[in-house]
């Protein structure tokens, strides 16, 4: 047996933010807690480091390493940034908050990086042996984030049920993998689409397996009927952390999905698209119509980010590379609206107070006509009106079931996005036409302002210009 040396620039990134994580949880150790900024800017310095090194070591074309484990390219070079950016908006978002409930420790930002590590094997597996591994450093450093908050119940019954229902997952998942190893006898992404193609398609435990994969999948995105984690983890975390939760792993659970279903098993696409029909409607359904009945705004956004999933989904359903990306235009949207959503409740929160339910949104604009506007724009992205970035994300998505000659499906879609929108706009009435409970001024620091802002700017300039963005995500998959 002859050994090749594994190209480890490829893998640099990640061999980066790992040294530094480390090294993180060394140096937080020595800090008082009135020195815990340098452990905030240190996870900053490394996700800035990471960033420069992907795009140092941007590889074109696709490269192979570490024995076929590993890959390099543009589509996980486009979502580890993507990734980047949004942790680290996370950390920003989070600082204050934390400091307010005495909740800024190390052991928050050295989680986040470990998660982050997590999701970057993840983008860049070529094998279900490295795929799973990734998952599970992910979801590991999830669980402890959702935790953080010991003293609280609600933080560590969601922890308990975040846990043991992402066990029952990761070990569906993993038994569809075996399942997969056994009737192809490999490993490998790039073989197992090349022993479907050779005609084991229709083996018995083959398909077993797709459907176990589907299953975990779906448990890992959130769709029905596999999402009564959601609700209650969104709700019971800390706000920091929903946000975390809510935003980077989505892109990382896209990858896996693109990698394992769409080049790994895209010669069984006849079977799994049936699944996936199910589970995108289901979540359509249930996401929209069970959150016109909340009145917590986590609660409200959970649901919300389950019908998200269920119009990603109809990208990928597809099996062409216009749906595919699509669903990439679209999860990316979707981070930044989600950013945008939860750092406003994290923006009106303060020490002792929680801004989760609906009405602590009234009058906002008599108190910040600024942030009114900018929680307007991201509801109204996220509920699909123009000239926002999220009607054109579902407009890519829908336009993409109908060139698949599936019109139904999304007369289907456009028909729940319209029910949907009205939880969405029950928020903009709050907020600019309900007198104000609370009239305290938001106490929040410059850059906290200002990266919120931008949020909400980003998202309306990428309404007015998707062009960039569309194309940056179809070059990559083409």
């Amino acid at each position: 047996m002859e050994f090749t040396h594994p190209n480890f620039y490829a893998a640099m990134p990640e061999i980066f933010v790992l040294a530094m994580a480390c090294i993180i949880l060394v140096v937080d150790v020595f800090l008082s807690d009135r020195n815990r900024v340098v452990t905030y800017l240190m996870a900053l310095a490394t996700l800035f480091g990471a960033a420069v090194l992907t795009l140092t070591l941007h590889s074109s074309p696709t490269g192979v390493t570490f024995d076929g484990m590993f890959i390099s390219d543009a589509m996980g070079d486009l979502l580890k940034m993507f990734i980047y950016v949004v942790t680290a908006t996370v950390f920003l978002y989070s600082r204050e908050y934390l400091a307010a409930r005495g909740l800024l420790r190390g052991e928050f930002f050295v989680l986040g990086l470990f998660g982050l590590l997590g999701m970057m094997v993840m983008v860049s597996a070529y094998s279900m042996l490295t795929l799973y591994l990734g998952l599970e450093l992910m979801s590991l450093a999830l669980y402890a984030m959702v935790a953080l908050n010991r003293d609280s119940v609600a933080s560590s019954e969601a922890a308990m049920k975040y846990f043991v229902l992402g066990a029952l997952a990761s070990g569906l998942l993993l038994y569809g993998m075996s399942m997969l190893y056994g009737a192809t006898g490999t490993l490998s992404i790039g073989g197992l689409s090349e022993r479907i193609t050779q005609g084991t398609s229709n083996d018995p435990v083959l398909l077993f397996g797709l459907v176990f994969i589907i299953v975990g999948l779906a448990f890992k995105l959130g769709a029905v009927p596999f999402h009564m984690w959601i609700p209650d983890v969104y709700h019971g975390a800390p706000t920091s952390m929903t946000l975390y939760i809510s935003s980077a792993p989505k892109i990382a659970a896209f990858a896996i999905t693109i990698r394992l279903v769409a080049d790994g098993l895209g010669g069984l696409h006849m079977h799994w698209q049936e699944m996936m029909i199910i589970l995108s409607m289901l979540s359509i359904t249930v996401g929209n119509v069970i959150a016109l009945a909340q009145t917590n705004i986590k609660r409200m956004l959970a649901y919300s980010t389950i019908s998200h999933i269920g119009f990603m989904l109809l990208g990928i359903l597809t099996g062409t590379v216009a749906g595919y990306s699509a669903a990439m235009f679209y999860i990316l949207v979707y981070t930044l609206m989600t950013l945008g959503g939860f750092g406003m409740i994290i923006l009106l929160s303060r020490s002792g107070f929680e801004a989760d339910r609906l009405e602590d949104f009234k009058g906002l604009n008599e108190r910040s006509p600024w942030f009114a506007f900018m929680m307007l724009i991201i509801m109204f992205s996220t509920a699909g009106v123009p000239p926002t970035v999220g009607f054109y994300a579902k407009l890519a998505v829908l336009r993409a079931v109908v060139d698949i000659d599936m019109v139904w499906l999304a007369v289907f879609a456009v028909l729940f996005s319209v029910i949907g929108a009205a939880y969405y706009l029950r928020v903009v009435k709050y907020m600019y036409f309900e007198k104000a409970d609370d009239t305290a001024p938001l106490a929040a620091s410059l850059d906290m302002r200002a990266v919120m802002s931008l949020n909400g700017i980003v998202v309306l300039a990428l309404g007015v210009f998707p062009g960039f963005l569309m194309k940056l995500c179809a070059d990559v998959l083409g």
